[in-house]
């Protein structure tokens, strides 16, 4: 093969995987860029119900009562880390326990495992099982 033709082969491989890097949102017709981790990862945060903190930075001891009852009523859940991240939860279609567990766990600090996802910006993760962290005393 000529040195030539290769270069237009792997060009051809290159742009043929572009594809898998993009997806049409089939609602509003826009390219997103999309990634979704297959591997396992662990995150720690407090659970937060995204409504209130998104709104007015809500969370902590003081919202228990009410993040609890938003979280009831079907607002989504999400984790926020010690460095301000905040991550979508998200149920996983193959075991929604551990998900459904969280949902009595407003203003606690878990540790959360499962895939990490991004699209448009937006951060996530598909719970897959999840451990409560033990308050530290304070001194």
């Amino acid at each position: 093969m000529k040195p030539n033709s290769i270069l237009w082969v792997v060009a051809a491989l290159a742009l043929s995987s572009l594809p898998a890097l993009a997806h049409k949102d089939s609602h509003t017709g826009m390219d997103m860029k999309m990634h979704a981790s297959s591997a396992q990862s662990t995150v720690t945060g407090e659970v937060v119900d995204t409504g209130c903190y998104l709104g007015s930075a809500e969370r902590g001891a003081k919202h228990v009562s009410c993040a609890t009852k938003c979280i009831a009523q079907g607002m989504p859940m999400g984790l926020l880390t010690s460095d301000a991240k905040l991550y979508l939860l998200t149920m996983n279609h193959d075991n929604a326990d551990p998900y459904n567990q969280l949902k009595d766990m407003a203003g606690k600090t878990v540790s959360v495992t499962g895939s990490l996802m991004t699209r448009g910006g937006m951060k996530g993760i598909d719970v897959v099982s999840i451990k409560p962290v033990a308050a530290q005393a304070s001194k």
